[in-house]
């Protein structure tokens, strides 16, 4: 009986462990964004390394079945981190992919988080090798359906692939696979994913250089739901390409496209 109550007592203590260090970090971090805001460069690096320790800790601690709690409480821990554009614009985006290990070791069916990977890793961190290895690492645990709009991971890839590694032959599997998933599925956006990932992966295939596709590809990071900063870096890439961004009454962008690829 002794040893029955201990086997299940180690697994909680260990839980409401990490559990502590999920709750007492929330205050610590809105005390360290409030410090932040007048630190010196030399305290901002001392405490990015800290972080950096801590992410590497929470990497490696056993979770007891508490995965998709640690990822999320991770993930919040990132939004918080790559909210600060104050302090980001000292110190750059370099933990963005140290988050982003730790939520999709623990969690690789979190949709979101790819996302955001992309966003954060890719275009703000300079780091799209990190960003196409943590999705190539996560898709091994995904499917077609599993978890639903999976086929979202598959375009981010592509995007990265693209945009920053200018690796058209492996843009253009990515998005061809991309429409296959999608394909899978009868709702009006699933069908737009397909339809636009497949022309995309048409454009690759004829034209490696397509300007096209490039378009098309940015005009995906532009109708995400990402930041205003993301939504600007993206019009200027349309219109450096030739092409123009219209915004419409409803809020959304019109793509309009040169008259050659």
């Amino acid at each position: 009986m002794l040893l029955s109550r201990q086997s299940i007592a180690t697994p909680f203590v260990i839980c409401v462990c990490i559990l502590g260090v999920g709750l007492i970090q929330f205050p610590q971090l809105q005390k360290l964004i409030n410090s932040q805001k007048s630190a010196s460069l030399e305290i901002l690096e001392k405490e990015i390394k800290s972080e950096k320790l801590r992410l590497n800790f929470l990497q490696k601690i056993p979770s007891f079945g508490y995965d998709n709690f640690i990822a999320d409480l991770v993930y919040l821990n990132f939004s918080q981190y790559f909210g600060d554009d104050e302090v980001r614009d000292k110190t750059g985006y370099s933990l963005s992919p140290e988050y982003f290990e730790v939520i999709l070791e623990r969690d690789p069916r979190f949709l979101a988080a790819y996302r955001s990977l992309s966003v954060s890793t890719s275009l703000y961190a300079g780091m799209p090798e990190r960003a196409i290895a943590l999705a190539e690492k996560g898709l091994k645990s995904l499917s077609p359906s599993v978890p639903e709009k999976s086929y979202y991971v598959w375009r981010s890839k592509g995007i990265d692939e693209l945009l920053f590694l200018g690796n058209a032959k492996a843009a253009q599997q990515s998005f061809a696979t991309a429409a296959n998933w999608a394909s899978n599925f009868s709702d009006p956006e699933s069908q737009m994913i397909a339809n636009n990932s497949q022309k995309t992966a048409e454009f690759l295939s004829r034209n490696p250089n397509s300007k096209y596709a490039q378009i098309s590809t940015w005009a995906m990071v532009l109708n995400y739901q990402v930041d205003e900063r993301t939504q600007k870096r993206a019009i200027r890439a349309i219109e450096a390409l030739g092409g123009k961004v219209i915004t419409t009454p409803e809020g959304t962008h019109k793509i309009v496209f040169p008259p050659k690829d």
